[in-house]
């Protein structure tokens, strides 16, 4: 549309013009003695208008020839650059491919001649450690570095990354360290610095990272509870030295996490270590009335490490209670092989008897068979014993 336009205005002027030459009479007069030449008008426009035209070509071509340096050199950094961006395209597709060797290659390609020399070098130095060439990797992280402040923190978080992926945790925490503020507002910064403490064991931090993930809701909630579980189960290992500690450390975990299964556990077993039976009966019994729990109610049983002049006045104490709780129960067969338990702790062998046998026509257990076949072997019948030793070597659970 634009073009049709011109030639409609050009053909227009053309028109026009030669109306005006026909119509007007006037002419020009150049005179330069001896000399005297005179034209029309019109020609004389004609002429001045070409003359103007080439004029104005041949000052555009001299332009043109002055900036043709400046011209070739910015091409020539127009490709270098579209270069530079094609080896950075390929560098990364590579590195996503798998085909490491190939995304170093072209990263450092990039490194060489791109606008963004800090990010080649970061996907070289993922390259690098891929192919394990740890030295490479360590020049190439070096060079990202000198990108300045912006590339501090892609820095820093892929130097965490990288370590994390070797188990070097320690490194790994002092890099993500090093990011401050910015990196205690990132998630995937904690979530690598909950790893690293994970790592090294430190569960008082690790406690702290998996409650502030979780409440960013930046973590699975099973995943979240596994390392809160997991770390309070470990805190509880370290204060396990005294018993004053361990009941320290025990008031300090939250009420939802001490009647957690695992947890309970735990406590239960390193305060019998300790020799703190109340205790621990106050644990397992306190976790067992919010969660019924299979692991909990067979520690309840367990009073293996007691001296044997506290543990029957202790068996006696928990035989009561579990006797309350089979009342609800009656056919729970962990409880009643935990009841017969402790009726053998107690000396009370008919009712140990009675309980395991219970317990069995229930369920079938190893742990049941291999209670009741020593109980026999005490009392001195060898051939059930035996009967029940076969069993429980039988019995997969």
């Amino acid at each position: 549309m634009r073009t049709l336009l011109w030639l409609i205005a050009v053909f227009a002027a053309a028109v026009a013009l030669v109306i005006f030459g026909r119509a007007s009479e006037s002419y020009a007069l150049f005179v330069y003695p001896p000399y005297r030449v005179e034209i029309s008008l019109l020609f004389f426009a004609v002429l001045f208008a070409a003359a103007l035209g080439l004029l104005y070509f041949f000052l555009r071509t001299f332009g043109h020839l002055l900036a043709l340096p400046a011209y070739v050199k910015a091409y020539r950094e127009r490709r270098r650059l579209e270069g530079a961006q094609a080896a950075f395209s390929a560098a990364l597709l590579a590195l996503y491919e798998g085909r490491y060797a190939r995304a170093e290659k072209d990263a450092a390609i990039a490194f060489e001649s791109g606008t963004t020399p800090g990010l080649a070098a970061l996907i070289a130095a993922r390259a690098a450690h891929q192919l394990r060439n740890f030295s490479q990797r360590d020049v190439w992280l070096e060079r990202a570095a000198g990108g300045g402040e912006k590339m501090k923190s892609a820095q820093l978080v892929t130097r965490a990354a990288l370590a994390l992926e070797e188990r070097d945790y320690e490194n790994a925490r002092a890099a993500l360290r090093q990011l401050g503020d910015t990196g205690r507002r990132q998630i995937a910064s904690l979530r690598m610095l909950l790893r690293a403490e994970r790592g090294l064991g430190n569960w008082e931090e690790v406690l702290r990272l998996a409650m502030l993930l979780s409440k960013r809701d930046a973590i699975a909630p099973g995943l979240a509870e596994e390392y809160r579980i997991q770390a309070q189960v470990e805190l509880l290992a370290r204060a396990a030295g005294d018993q004053g500690q361990l009941e320290r450390r025990w008031r300090m975990i939250p009420a939802v996490d001490q009647v957690h299964p695992r947890v309970a556990t735990e406590a239960a077993r390193r305060a019998s270590t300790l020799g703190a039976m109340g205790f621990s009966r106050q644990i397992l019994e306190q976790a067992l009335e919010v969660e019924w729990s299979s692991p909990l109610v067979s520690s309840y049983g367990d009073l293996a490490m007691v001296g044997e002049r506290e543990r029957a006045r202790e068996a006696r104490q928990r035989i009561e209670r579990a006797e309350k709780w089979l009342l609800k129960r009656t056919g729970d067969p962990q409880l009643l092989a935990t009841l017969g338990q402790l009726c053998q702790y107690a000396e009370l062998w008919g009712k140990a008897e009675a309980c395991l046998e219970a317990s069995l026509s229930f369920e079938e257990s190893r742990s049941a068979h291999l209670a009741l076949a020593r109980l026999l072997e005490r009392l001195g019948r060898g051939s059930d014993a035996q009967h029940h030793f076969r069993r429980a070597a039988e019995v997969t659970a």
